[in-house]
């Protein structure tokens, strides 16, 4: 599912217009953007969390030329399933 189906499934089951549902879209997503910028955690209990994870740099080599390169350190999302989600998701269909 991309953004543009969760707009159409939001807007049919909500009955909401394609402006509403985009906009609480766009919402959902800008806050969880802007949590990551300030380096907070993003739960929805049971479903999944992001937080984010700093990596330290460190010294590795450029594949193309063998070289050695100075990697910076860096902080990235990071995604973990809830149980939940797992459960749902790896239950066997009958």
């Amino acid at each position: 599912m991309n953004k543009f189906e969760l707009i159409q499934k939001l807007k049919v089951k909500c009955n909401l217009t394609k402006d509403e549902a985009s906009r609480i879209v766009e919402i959902f997503f800008n806050e969880m953007a802007d949590a990551f910028v300030k380096g907070e955690r993003f739960e929805i209990r049971g479903l999944w969390s992001f937080f984010i994870k700093e990596y330290q740099g460190y010294s590795g080599r450029n594949p193309k030329t063998g070289k050695k390169a100075s990697v910076a350190p860096k902080k990235l999302p990071f995604f973990k399933c809830g149980k939940e989600l797992k459960e749902r998701v790896d239950y066997p269909a009958n």
